[in-house]
Order: C-alpha cells, then structure tokens, then sequence
C-alpha cells in the first residue's frame, strides 16, 4: 500500500495508519529530510529481521531516529560537548554516533559499543516516533550497496511486495546526512552529506 502525505500538512489519520503497523510489527518507506528510508519499531526483532532481508544487508546494524534531544541519553551516552552542539543542529540531516548504553537492541548494534542516532527534521517521522512510543530504524531504501531509491513510484514498485506501507512525500533529493562520530573524545567528520560541518572544521 502507499499513502501520499503532504509533509507541509500532517494528517494524523494517516500517521496513525502508518505507526499502527509500525506498532504490529511492520516494515514501512517513510520521508526524512534527506533521503527515503525502511523503518519499523527497534524493538521488534522480527521487523528488523525482515529489514536486513530486503536490504540483503549482513547483520551489520542500522542507525535509528529518536524524537528529541531528551530520549537520545536512554541509548546513548552523550558528553556536555556533544549536547551543546546537538542543540544547535538538530533536528537537521545528520547521524550522530556514540557509545551506546545497555537499552539498545543487540539487533540494531551487533557486536559493536556504539549507536547511530537522527533526528531529522521531518514531521512525518518525528510524528511517527512520537506515536509509537520507540525510536524507529532508519536505513536507505535499496538493496545494500546499490544505489538510493528517491522516486516513491519507483520504490513501490521495487519494495512494495516486501513492506507493508509507503509513505509518499513526493521525490526527494538523492543527499544524505553528514555522520559525525561523537563517541571518542573530540568529535570526527565520518561522512560528509546535506548537514552543514563548518562547527567540526578547525
């Protein structure tokens, strides 16, 4: 199934629909500020099985979205630093990556010590997150190592047999988020994308 959602206009029956099957376990497409992503609960093992299935992706782990600055330190041990910076830049298309605390799923960090964390600032999945409860996955729509789907048509008609909804918000630019690495001292560039990195140059 995929619903069209005007990202300027949330309708909140439809936010419902999609956090309903995010709730039952479900595997959704959803917009981010950046580029298209498969989402589900991080907490439904069975979701994000399914995940690595689609992506034909190894367990190697995802990054997921929190709703806000507050909920971050449940799964993720974030210095004075790293908090003050945050603040300035989210929500805003980057990964921010730390240490993570003993709440994450061992599915989404296997045998790592650390987490990739978003808030993007996108209303369509902040309302997601916010309505289910969880953090969500968030990983890019294709199959791993080949390129990034940002046509809705074109993703329902490659993934649509695989998920349960597609959220369409129209084509999206094909950018990712800029991924900074908080979880050692000072913090590190990892990926530079959409997010502006001028606060991480010296």
């Amino acid at each position: 199934m995929r619903i069209e959602i005007d990202s300027g206009a949330i309708e909140y029956p439809k936010i419902k629909q999609a956090s309903d099957i995010l709730k039952n376990h479900g595997v959704i497409v959803y917009p981010t500020d950046t580029i298209y992503g498969f989402g589900c609960d991080i907490f439904s093992s069975k979701a994000v099985e399914r995940i690595y299935k689609i992506k034909k992706k190894k367990a190697t782990g995802f990054s997921f979205i929190c709703p806000d600055l507050k909920s971050i330190s449940e799964f993720a041990f974030v210095s004075d630093q790293a908090y003050r910076i945050m603040k300035r830049l989210l929500p805003g298309p980057y990964t921010f990556i730390f240490k993570a605390t003993k709440r994450v799923p061992k599915e989404i960090i296997p045998n790592k010590k650390t987490v990739a964390i978003r808030i993007p600032d996108n209303d369509i999945c902040l309302n997601l997150v916010k309505e289910i409860g969880n953090p969500i996955i968030t990983t890019s729509v294709n199959v791993s190592c080949e390129p990034h789907y940002s046509d809705p048509l074109e993703i329902e008609k490659e993934f649509l047999p695989h998920v349960d909804l597609i959220i369409d918000a129209g084509t999206l630019q094909n950018d990712p988020s800029t991924v900074i690495d908080f979880s050692e001292d000072e913090p590190k560039i990892i990926r530079y994308g959409k997010g502006d990195t001028s606060l991480f140059e010296k």
